[in-house]
């Protein structure tokens, strides 16, 4: 959606990077112009995200990411441009402009309506006599009336096309279903429904959006459970269950659970704050999410051995985040809904008051595996044991459980602190090593951080981005004469200098926030790091002219061969005439 340059100027005014970043970050500044943090899109534990109050930027310098504040709502939040664009907007109190909406927009809105009248429909289907099946399976799992309305739950019949008719009845298409992934396709060519005889739970985002739906099944089928695919709305990587409902929990930690019926079973019992993974282990994205939302989590998945090996693996994820992590030790039963049916709520809230922290945790799943009245086995605990903490990042943490390790194994507490330091120090120069070794590589050298980009001839690349560095620090050069995008041996950047002289062209000014809607996430990325670079500009017009020259001296020497296809260079020669005219 293109929105007018006048409005998009002041929307950036009112909304002030540091400011909007400072909602999601905590930044500081180390001295100079810029603030500081630690970056929200990738693990650290030392700040490298940037942002600059005077160029209205934010760029990590450890994953890459960059842009400016519409970027930035749109990476965080994990939308469109434009509902970027209206969220800062209604952050600022304007008035979003009258517009008519892109191919892109109309159609994500489409499939929100969809998805939200499929989940009436489904809600509708719990209280006919087909749902039968579904009722007596909630009442078995004892849950609610009032709580089955909270959540939304539903039931899909069993049948092959009572959704499809419904919807068709509502307008919808058998392809908008099917790029829903409300249908799918069968044999003929036909369609039929896509959850049948399940009970849905819908999959709605923080913004109260019906994204996607989760099918328990009623019988002995296969899968267990069901979830929608990937669609335009939908990536069950980067949403959690019940989020939109644990977000406005007042107690102050986020309770991590495996399955739907867990959290259910959870917020009815008044533990409000219960999140789930959607049918795969946590990720990296998931665990971002959760950290905007606070700052402790405490792990309740089966206590069964898959359980324990998520929890391993989702205490590696969160901790890297700087995340307080606990986790929960159920006797008795095999997951959080078993253990409030037969011990109650109290006794479920006593275990989350008495949870252990993460590194307790992992010790003592380690020192389970041995007996340590026995010497080979000791010995065995103690050098995982001790490899566990020489991992820890603090000093003081590594000398506490160096103590703890000791008196487990019964054996000299400095001898294991001793060992622990030895082996970190070993982890970290390892570390560094590799990171030196991997930057030093031929291969390496000039490429950007994004690793989805790469140069083939880094040389001219170099030059390539300094001609967009100049234009968009210095808008007057480009009315001197300027290689054509195809001459750019690396295709990013030949559409960055094309998108970056059609502003230039309509004579708007070149900012993030001009080229939001034309730039992907990774492309803006690259133009900050390209801006980011140091530029002389006493003598800009001779140092455009060295750029091109070498550009053009670089494709004689390796010989002229398209680098990227012809409708692309076609479409982007249009473009770049078209400004230049």
């Amino acid at each position: 959606m293109a929105f007018p340059e006048n409005f998009m100027t002041e929307l950036t005014e009112r909304n002030d990077i540091v400011s909007v970043v400072s909602e999601y970050v905590q930044l500081n500044r180390r001295g100079g112009a810029n603030m500081f943090g630690l970056c929200p899109f990738h693990s650290e534990k030392t700040p490298s995200f940037s942002v600059s109050p005077d160029r209205q930027i934010y760029h990590c310098f450890g994953c890459g990411k960059g842009g400016g504040v519409v970027n930035f709502v749109m990476e965080i939040e994990n939308i469109s441009f434009p509902e970027a664009v209206e969220k800062l907007a209604k952050r600022a109190g304007m008035a979003m402009p009258e517009q008519s909406e892109d191919r892109e927009s109309k159609k994500r809105a489409r499939m929100y309506e969809i998805n939200k009248t499929a989940a009436r429909f489904f809600y509708e289907q719990l209280s006919t006599p087909a749902g039968a099946i579904a009722r007596d399976y909630m009442d078995r799992r004892q849950i609610g009336p009032v709580t089955a309305k909270n959540f939304g739950i539903g039931f899909a019949p069993n049948t092959w096309d009572a959704m499809i008719k419904a919807l068709k009845e509502k307008g919808y298409s058998d392809f908008e279903m099917y790029d829903a992934g409300l249908v799918k396709r069968g044999k003929n060519g036909g369609f039929y429904d896509a959850f049948r005889n399940r009970l849905m739970f819908p999959v709605i985002d923080v913004r109260g959006n019906v994204i996607g739906f989760s099918g328990r099944i009623l019988d002995d089928g296969e899968p267990k459970y069901l979830n929608s695919p990937e669609t335009l709305v939908f990536n069950k990587s980067r949403n959690l269950f019940a989020l939109n409902l644990a977000k406005k929990s007042k107690s102050g930690y986020i309770i991590l659970s495996e399955g739907n019926i867990d959290v259910v079973s959870l917020h009815q019992a008044g533990f409000d704050s219960a999140v789930a993974s959607l049918g795969t282990s946590l990720t990296q994205e998931q665990a971002r999410i959760i950290s905007r939302y606070t700052n402790q989590v405490i792990i309740a998945y089966d206590n069964d051995s898959a359980g324990i090996k998520a929890s391993q693996r989702a205490i590696g994820i969160l901790e890297k985040l700087d995340l307080k992590v606990k986790v929960l030790r159920m006797s008795g039963a095999k997951d959080p809904d078993e253990y409030i049916k037969t011990k109650g709520a109290d006794a479920f809230r006593n275990l989350l008051e008495g949870s252990e922290n993460q590194v307790d945790y992992r010790l003592r799943s380690i020192k389970d595996k041995y007996d340590l009245s026995v010497d080979e086995y000791r010995v065995a605990f103690l050098k995982e044991a001790t490899e566990l903490v020489a991992s820890l990042p603090g000093a003081p943490e590594r000398q506490v459980y160096a103590k703890r390790v000791a008196e487990l194994a019964s054996v000299n507490g400095d001898v294991i602190a001793e060992e622990a330091e030895r082996l970190h120090k070993r982890l970290v120069s390892k570390a560094y090593k590799g990171e030196i070794k991997k930057s030093a590589r031929p291969e390496n050298l000039n490429q950007p951080t994004e690793k989805s980009f790469r140069y083939e001839n880094p040389a001219s690349a170099v030059a390539e981005e300094g001609i967009i560095r100049l234009l968009y620090l210095e808008p007057e050069l480009f009315v001197q004469a300027l290689p054509e995008p195809s001459e750019f041996t690396s295709p990013v950047l030949a559409h960055i200098y094309t998108e970056v002289c059609a502003l230039l062209g309509e004579h708007r000014a070149v900012n993030t926030s001009a080229l939001a809607p034309v730039l992907s996430s990774q492309e803006m990325s690259l133009l900050v790091s390209i801006i980011q670079k140091p530029e002389i500009l006493s003598d800009s017009r001779r140092t455009l002219a060295d750029y091109i020259d070498r550009i053009r001296s670089e494709k004689e020497r390796t010989g002229t061969k398209p680098d990227f296809a012809a409708i692309m260079r076609s479409k982007q020669n249009t473009a770049y005439e078209k400004a230049r005219k």
